[in-house]
């Protein structure tokens, strides 16, 4: 398949491609896995249109707003042309504040949200279905904002700080990591990757009440909580689960040991224990390099003001060149803002990283920022029930003493 049977990508069928103005090899290299551009737009549209306990209006305000967080000026000026809800103003209703509020921790620190949280939105007038919507549409445009700013340096355009992000009130509070979950189950403190559970803080769909098109929505997937949880929105999950498949399950694009090697590491940048778990152990497994893996988990990545990581040196040291520049690449575009350079690009495709790999790589960094945010917030993971709790308190840094 080649560019020129395509046209060039409009707002309307190709939004990130619009926004990331992109060179005729970038542009080849999306359509190695067009299932991602297809769905990357599907579930915007769904996002935006679709029914819900908010307004389409306040949805495009707030994502506006996390779309310059995250240094994605082009996408927040998408939303803001659909006349958005003017939140300067819509604040003075506490309930719409709460949500703001909410979606800043979502969108800049979602390491520091716990169940109080979440029930504070249920105060503030939002059903499970109505906290679901507003999580996948901060998390939603955390990855679309990933997308245009990878590809934007891939294509060529080199914004590095030419984007002012506005500040963000998030309060003076560390990372959401008590001993056990409220069923008693032990927390896990420390990196792994042993199998972990997860348990919801919003009421998932029950199995028994999942029709066709929940189960459609997710296919491939269990049926466990967090995909009965997602289907509270099941046009956007379903087209999650086309991304996540042609992501990261095709044989086309970055070795496979790679693409869950990125995953892994945008889970450690957003401290995401469970996810970071399960892309360590397949990166492992695929790579057959554990001691390199375990070397990343351990590496520790200091905190400060609103747990933004303040060095991400050490999640690349020790490792060979190309899984070096991977994991510096990745980390980077994985911070809020992303923090990826024209450099980083340069140095891997040195290293012999074809187009099509270097898109696969930003995707699976893009996409792992949708997940963590989802999995930080909605819920938390726990150890298996027979495990003794003896988690070590943590630093302000996040390294266990």
């Amino acid at each position: 398949m080649t560019a020129t049977a395509h046209r060039p990508p409009t707002a309307r069928e190709d939004l990130v491609g619009a926004l990331a103005e992109l060179d005729p090899a970038t542009a080849e290299a999306r359509l190695a896995k067009p299932e991602v551009v297809e769905h990357t737009q599907r579930a915007h549209d769904h996002l935006f249109t679709d029914p819900g306990r908010l307004s389409p209006a306040l949805r495009r305000a707030l994502a506006a707003r996390v779309a310059e967080q995250h240094g994605a000026p082009g996408l927040a000026q998408e939303h803001h042309r659909h006349d958005p809800v003017d939140l300067s103003v819509a604040t003075a209703d506490e309930s719409v504040a709460a949500l703001v509020r909410h979606a800043d921790l979502l969108s800049l620190a979602p390491a520091l949200v716990g169940p109080d949280d979440v029930a504070a939105l249920t105060a503030a007038g939002l059903d499970a279905d109505g906290v679901v919507l507003l999580s996948q549409v901060v998390a939603v445009t955390a990855y679309q904002a990933r997308l245009v700013t990878g590809l934007r340096l891939l294509a060529g355009h080199d914004d590095d700080g030419a984007f002012a992000t506005p500040p963000a009130n998030l309060p003076a509070r560390a990372k959401y990591a008590p001993d056990v979950t409220a069923d008693g189950l032990p927390v896990p403190h420390a990196y792994t990757r042993e199998l972990l559970g997860w348990l919801p803080w919003v009421e998932p769909i029950p199995a028994e009440e999942l029709t066709e098109e929940h189960r459609a929505a997710f296919a491939g997937k269990s049926d466990g909580a967090y995909f009965r949880l997602l289907a509270r929105e099941t046009g956007v999950l379903a087209a999650r689960t086309q991304i996540d498949h042609a992501v990261f399950l095709t044989r086309v694009g970055l070795p496979r040991a790679e693409r869950e090697l990125a995953a892994a590491v945008t889970s450690k940048v957003n401290d995401c224990i469970f996810c970071a778990s399960v892309h360590a152990r397949k990166a492992a497994q695929m790579s057959r390099r554990p001691a390199d893996v375990d070397r990343l988990l351990a590496a520790d990545v200091p905190r400060g003001p609103g747990w933004a990581p303040t060095d991400l040196s050490a999640l690349s040291a020790g490792q060979d060149e190309r899984w070096a520049a991977v994991i510096d690449l990745a980390a980077s575009l994985a911070a809020a803002p992303s923090r990826a350079t024209a450099g980083q690009v340069a140095r891997l495709r040195e290293l012999g990283l074809e187009p099509v790999e270097l898109v696969d790589l930003v995707s699976s960094v893009a996409f792992f920022s949708w997940a963590n945010r989802l999995m930080l917030t909605l819920g938390g993971p726990h150890l298996p029930a027979d495990t003794p709790v003896t988690n070590a308190p943590t630093t302000p840094s996040g390294e266990t003493r």
